[in-house]
C-alpha cells in the first residue's frame, strides 16, 4: 500500500513457466494484490503460480493478449485495487520499478506510468532486435505527430494505471490481440489522462516472449490504423467506438463477462 492506495500487480501469462518465478521474486513487499491470468497455457504456468501464492485465473481457451489484459484488470478492480501495474511474467522488465511507478499514481502525479525501454538508451544493449528498435522509433514518431504528445515509446509492456483509468476507458471495444496495448494508450491520450514515463532496462533472451516478424508487421499496421482513427475522431471526420464515451467499459458487476474462465484459485 502506498499513500493509502491498494497496489495490485497483474501478470498476463502464456507459457511462462521458465520465467515466472524469477519475475515474482523481484516484486516489492508493498504489493497488496498479486494476480495471474493464464491464457490457456500448455506448460506448468498455473501450477507454478499456485506454488508462488498468486491469485490465478485460467481461460478455457487461448483468447489473446488483449483479452488476457481485460481479465487481469477486471480481477484487480474486483479485488479493490486503486493502482494496477501490468508486469509481463517473461522477466523482460524488472519488477523492482513497481514501487516507483505505483508511487507516481498513488500520489496523484500521473494517471498512467510507462516503463520505457528507450529512455536511457539501453534497448539495443539489452538485446532488442535492430528491426524492432527501428520500427519502434518510426511508429512512435508517427504516433507522437498525430496524437500530439511526446512519449519515448508506445510499445512497452510495463504499465501502471489508476483505478479511474481502468474504469473509464472503453476497453471492451479494443482488440483481443497485441494492438490492445496501443489502443489503450491512444484512449488515454484521447480522454485526457496524464501519462508519465520511467527508464526501464530490458532483457531479451531465449526464454523471454517475443512476437515473430510476421506478427510484428501485423502489429505495426494495426498501430498505424489506430493512430489514423484517433486523428479522424479528433477532427470530427469519423466516429469509432474505441474513442466513444458510450463504448463498452470493464464492469465487475457483470458476471456474464466471466464466462470462459475456470474457477479462481489461490484465494
Amino acid at each position: 500500500m502506498i499513500n493509502g492506495k491498494r497496489i495490485a500487480v497483474v501478470f498476463p501469462a502464456y507459457n511462462a513457466e521458465k520465467t515466472l518465478e524469477a519475475t515474482v521474486r523481484e516484486l516489492p513487499e508493498l504489493v497488496d494484490i498479486r494476480i495471474l491470468v493464464d491464457d490457456h497455457s500448455s506448460d506448468r504456468t498455473v501450477e507454478i503460480a499456485h506454488q508462488l501464492g498468486l491469485q490465478s485465473f485460467v481461460h478455457d481457451r487461448n483468447y489473446g493478449y488483449g483479452r488476457n489484459q481485460q481479465t487481469c484488470y477486471l480481477e484487480a478492480l474486483a479485488a479493490g485495487a486503486d493502482v494496477v501495474i501490468m508486469v509481463h511474467p517473461d522477466y523482460q522488465y524488472t519488477p523492482l520499478l513497481v514501487t516507483a511507478m505505483a508511487s507516481m499514481i498513488a500520489y496523484g502525479v500521473y494517471d498512467v506510468v510507462l516503463g520505457s525501454r528507450i529512455l536511457g538508451g539501453t534497448a539495443l544493449r539489452g538485446g532488442m532486435p535492430l528491426y524492432k528498435y527501428v520500427s519502434n522509433r518510426l511508429l512512435t514518431a508517427f504516433e507522437n505527430l498525430f496524437l500530439r504528445v511526446k512519449l519515448s515509446e508506445y510499445h512497452t509492456g510495463y504499465r501502471a494505471f489508476s483505478r479511474e483509468v481502468l474504469t473509464r476507458l472503453p476497453l471492451r471495444e479494443n482488440s483481443d490481440d497485441f494492438v490492445f496495448d496501443n489502443q489503450m494508450l491512444a484512449q488515454c491520450v484521447y480522454f485526457g489522462f496524464r501519462i508519465g514515463e520511467v527508464s526501464c532496462p530490458t532483457k531479451y533472451f531465449e526464454g523471454a516472449s517475443s512476437i515473430n516478424f510476421r506478427r510484428s508487421v501485423q502489429y505495426g499496421l494495426s498501430v498505424l490504423a489506430t493512430t489514423i482513427q484517433f486523428a479522424l475522431q479528433q477532427a470530427h471526420l469519423s466516429h469509432f467506438q474505441i474513442f466513444s464515451d458510450s463504448g463498452k467499459r470493464l464492469d465487475v458487476r457483470v458476471p456474464t463477462y466471466y464466462s470462459g474462465l475456470s474457477q479462481p484459485s489461490g484465494r
